[in-house]
């Protein structure tokens, strides 16, 4: 069954702060195998300007993904999350996450379609820090493939 197309454009409430460390920074750098010193080092990421380390571009999936849930649990959506893969993902920062941020994401439904029986849903998480300001927005493509007709057939 098709979502209703009339959840475009609701927006969930914002999560509770998400406090960045720099350990769990530099497990995420480690676990990517991204060895670029200003995830580790403070003194690298001071040297390039920055007050602390900061975390790979890719680091906030973790919390928007999560936030994201908001949408997925739904139970007026109506979404069969045993059908659902992840689609794609892109990232648009304002700044670097930084070590010490603590921030909060607000997941917005960008778009609903459905194509070849599958639902596409496009959910923003518009990643705020501590002041209110956008840091990221991160949109998050799932895909909900289409029922096997055969299924519950016997």
């Amino acid at each position: 069954m098709a979502l209703d197309q009339s959840f475009v454009g609701r927006t969930y409430p914002p999560t509770e702060p998400y406090e960045v460390g720099r350990e769990k920074i530099r497990e995420f750098a480690e676990a990517v195998g991204d060895t670029n010193p200003v995830y580790t080092d403070p003194e690298a990421a001071k040297a390039l300007g920055h007050s602390d380390v900061i975390a790979p571009p890719t680091f906030v999936f973790s919390i928007t993904f999560r936030a994201a849930g908001q949408v997925v649990e739904d139970p007026q959506l109506g979404l069969d999350y045993s059908r659902v893969v992840h689609g794609d993902q892109k990232f648009a920062y304002r700044r670097p996450v930084r070590a010490g941020d603590r921030l909060t994401v607000v997941s917005t439904i960008e778009a609903i379609k459905s194509l070849a029986g599958n639902d596409v849903i496009d959910i923003r998480g518009d990643v705020h820090d501590e002041t209110g300001e956008l840091v990221v927005s991160a949109l998050t493509k799932l895909v909900a493939r289409a029922a096997d007709t055969e299924e519950g057939e016997a």
